[in-house]
């Protein structure tokens, strides 16, 4: 690991203000995904702001029903939030489906939606990787294994992001509130807060430098049930080869994209009376990369379909 400096942010403007100023800093807060990105020297951060300590690490009811989650806050303590679990079952779910119980305990919820991927070859530092090193190709590409992306890629990237939680909170159409560096605050949905890669796949949110994530604002559960399900190849500590989220007629894949991927057309297909399996097909027909994918395509419509038909099964009056 690299030497680099540290400081603990007093509020929320110093610590934008430090990162703001200085190219190579960045924020910490939990650091399950950083502190080992920087062990293997893919990130190499000369000065670290933490965050941690700030006021964000609770959530609270808003006056519309809906809830305001810190960013700080951590996913363990999200999960067992008791409006979590009687109004958002499928964020629960979601964050109980990533990593691991001593992850979770540490990882915060802005830094979960901020993690980078889990592509194998972004963490091989022998093998070239555009996110890593722009320009020096993407490893990926034509490699064994169903983890590359089979929407919104294309020949600089096939990562996909790993977050279940993004995944979770883009059906539920949240949005995050951030504190840029001039000292304004601003809203972005979940669903636009990350990039696909096109020219660029080493940028990956549409943050500016020193924008912090203060909270998370999920707005009333809408109509209909709620269901999350996950296919990893083993039951713990692995992200998934496809995750997917239905809340009410509102559907997300995970693992799918470089970005957790908002599945308009399976909704459109559900508010004009389709099936299940015919919003899954809808959603799919969309989907494309390279031919050993082709049997991710098919898990996916599987998948989406029959977490549908959960959501369906769980519908609240």
């Amino acid at each position: 690991m690299k030497p680099f400096t540290y400081e603990r942010a007093a509020n929320a403007q110093a610590a934008v203000k430090a990162v703001a100023e200085n190219p190579g800093a960045r924020f910490l807060a939990g650091g399950t995904n950083l502190l080992d990105l920087m062990k293997l020297e893919i990130e190499t951060p000369t000065h670290l702001v933490d965050v941690g300590r700030l006021p964000f690490a609770s959530a609270q009811e808003t006056a519309d029903g809906g809830l305001k989650i810190g960013g700080a806050m951590t996913n363990s303590k999200l999960a067992a939030h008791p409006i979590v679990r009687e109004r958002y079952p499928l964020l629960a779910r979601a964050i109980l489906s990533g990593a691991s119980g001593q992850l979770r305990n540490k990882a915060t919820n802005a830094g979960n939606l901020l993690q980078r991927t889990r592509c194998g070859y972004f963490y091989d530092t022998a093998k070239p990787c555009n996110k890593r090193q722009p320009g020096s190709g993407c490893a990926a590409i034509g490699a064994p294994g169903g983890y590359g992306a089979i929407f919104g890629g294309g020949p600089a990237c096939i990562a996909t992001h790993t977050s279940d939680m993004a995944v979770a909170l883009t059906a539920l159409d949240a949005s995050v509130e951030t504190m840029t560096p001039d000292g304004t605050t601003r809203a972005i949905k979940v669903a636009d807060l990350h990039r696909l890669p096109g020219d660029t796949p080493q940028v990956e949110t549409e943050l500016v430098a020193g924008e912090l994530i203060t909270a998370i604002a999920v707005p009333p559960p809408p109509p209909g049930g709620q269901a999350y399900a996950k296919v990893r190849d083993r039951a713990s500590y692995a992200h998934g080869l496809a995750m997917v989220a239905v809340a009410g007629t509102r559907v997300a894949l995970g693992a799918v994209a470089a970005k957790p991927w908002r599945a308009a057309h399976a909704q459109a297909a559900l508010e004009a009376g389709a099936s299940p399996a015919e919003a899954a097909a809808a959603e799919t027909a969309q989907a494309g990369g390279e031919d050993r994918l082709v049997h991710k395509i098919a898990l996916v419509r599987r998948l989406t379909a029959a977490t549908i038909e959960d959501a369906q099964s769980r519908r609240q009056t």
